[in-house]
């Protein structure tokens, strides 16, 4: 439960940096709301990869140097970044309040691919579930 209470954080933290710049490019910089969500991402991304290697998964990492994991984290949130950027994709078309407010999408697309994401950091970038039962985590 420790665990999965230190991934919440860090998909609070991450959801705030997606929501930020995502909403930042698209009212500030005029972007285009499909782009800057590509953009936001992948800081959202990063900051949570951060957040997990240090915090949630810090006790069972290690195997991979800080860019192969990098890469891994990246590859494995690809799965839940799929979901999450098809609802809020179809948000942004379908509903007009998203189109010009992109963070609510990005809320709506979060709460799908949080689990997704959860299963895949810990299983498959930051260690195995026998890695967890060997460190006592």
């Amino acid at each position: 439960m420790r665990r999965i209470g230190w991934f919440f954080i860090g998909g609070v933290i991450g959801f705030i940096v997606d929501a930020g710049v995502v909403q930042s490019l698209v009212s500030f910089a005029d972007f285009d709301p499909y782009l800057a969500r590509v953009i936001s991402f992948l800081c959202a991304a990063t900051t949570t990869w951060i957040w997990n290697r240090h915090t949630t998964f810090s006790d069972i990492r290690g195997r991979h140097r800080w860019h192969a994991e990098w890469a891994r984290w990246m590859l494995a949130m690809t799965g839940g970044a799929s979901l999450n950027y098809s609802i809020y994709a179809l948000a942004v078309w379908q509903i007009q309040l998203v189109h010009s407010w992109p963070a609510i999408g990005v809320g709506m697309g979060s709460l799908v691919g949080s689990s997704f994401n959860f299963l895949s950091a810990r299983r498959w970038v930051f260690g195995s579930i026998k890695d967890e039962h060997e460190t006592g985590g």
